[in-house]
C-alpha cells in the first residue's frame, strides 16, 4: 500500500501541462479544490468531471497511476460516508435497528465520496506533473507579497518543497524495513489492535533514525555549499507566463464561472 501512495512522486512525460508555468498549475489546482464545494447537485459535478477528464487526458499521465493514490484513503473515505449517511437528518428511506439512511444522508454520502475522489485525484495531478524544485519555486513567488509581514517566504517554501521530496523516500525506505523485518517474522497483519501497535515500534525506531541521519546529511550538505537563506538568491530557470498559461487562466475563469452558475441554477430550480 506504501508504495500506492502518489503524492510527492513526478511522472515524467511530454505534455501540454506538464510545460505550464508551475504557478498556473498551483492556481488552477486550488481553484478546482475550492469549485468542488461550490455545488450540491449532479449538474456542478458534471463539470467538474469533464474538466478533471481533460486535465487528465492532457496531461498524458496514466489513469491507473492516479488511482493508486486512492488506496491510502479508502479507511478515511469509508468513515466519511457511513457517517454521512446515518447522522444526517431529513426524509427517511430505509430504517434498521437504531439506523436510519435519510433521502438527504445518502445524497451526502454520495457527494463527499465524489468530493475525496476528485480532491485525491486533483492534487496528485498537480505534483505528477510538476516537480519538487518548480513547485518551491512557484509557492515563493505566489507567497512573496507576505514578506511584508516579515514571512519567511523562502525558508517555507524550502520546507515545504523538501517535505515533498522526502515522501516518497521515507516510504521506499518503509517498505524496505516491513519487508525485512516480515522475512525476520513480524507480523503486520494479523492480531488485535494492540498487537498490531507493538509490531510497527520495529518500523518506526529504524525510520526515525533513517530520517533524522537523512536530514543531517541535508543539512551538512547546504551548509558545505554556502547557503544561507534566499536574500540575493537568483534562479537558474526563472518562472515566467506564456501564452499557453494566459490561455489557462481563461479556461480555469471559465470552468469556475461555469461551476457556479449550474450550482446556483440548479439549486434554485429543482431545491437540490
Amino acid at each position: 500500500m506504501l508504495r500506492d501512495i502518489t503524492l510527492g512522486q513526478y511522472y515524467q512525460a511530454d505534455s501540454l501541462i506538464h510545460r505550464l508555468d508551475p504557478r498556473t498549475k498551483l492556481i488552477a489546482t486550488f481553484v478546482f479544490l475550492i469549485s468542488l464545494f461550490l455545488f450540491r447537485n449532479l449538474a456542478g459535478f458534471l463539470a467538474a468531471t469533464i474538466f478533471l477528464i481533460s486535465m487528465i487526458k492532457l496531461s498524458h499521465v496514466p489513469f491507473r497511476f492516479m488511482v493508486r493514490g486512492m488506496k491510502s484513503i479508502v479507511v478515511i473515505m469509508m468513515i466519511t460516508v457511513i457517517f454521512n449517511m446515518f447522522l444526517t437528518p431529513g426524509e427517511p428511506l430505509v430504517s434498521f435497528w437504531r439506523f436510519t439512511i435519510t433521502d438527504e444522508g445518502l445524497k451526502n454520502a454520495i457527494y463527499t465520496a465524489i468530493r475525496l475522489i476528485y480532491l485525491i485525484i486533483g492534487a496528485s495531478l498537480m505534483t505528477l506533473t510538476t516537480t519538487p524544485n518548480q513547485l518551491t519555486d512557484a509557492l515563493e513567488n505566489l507567497m512573496n507579497p507576505l514578506k511584508a509581514i516579515r514571512l519567511p517566504v523562502h525558508e517555507v517554501a524550502m520546507m515545504m518543497s523538501i517535505a515533498l521530496r522526502f515522501i516518497p523516500i521515507l516510504l521506499d525506505e518503509t517498505d524496505k524495513i516491513m519487508r525485512a523485518q516480515t522475512a525476520r517474522g513480524a507480523d503486520f497483519e494479523h492480531g488485535s489492535l494492540i498487537q498490531r501497535a507493538k509490531s510497527l515500534v520495529p518500523i518506526l525506531v529504524p525510520l526515525f533514525v533513517s530520517a533524522f541521519r537523512r536530514a543531517n546529511d541535508l543539512a551538512m550538505a547546504m551548509e558545505a555549499r554556502c547557503y544561507s537563506g534566499g536574500e540575493g538568491r537568483t534562479k537558474m530557470k526563472p518562472l515566467n507566463y506564456k501564452k499557453r498559461d494566459r490561455i489557462s487562466f481563461v479556461i480555469i475563469i471559465f470552468y469556475l464561472t461555469a461551476v457556479i452558475l449550474l450550482g446556483r441554477i440548479t439549486i434554485g430550480k429543482f431545491g437540490l
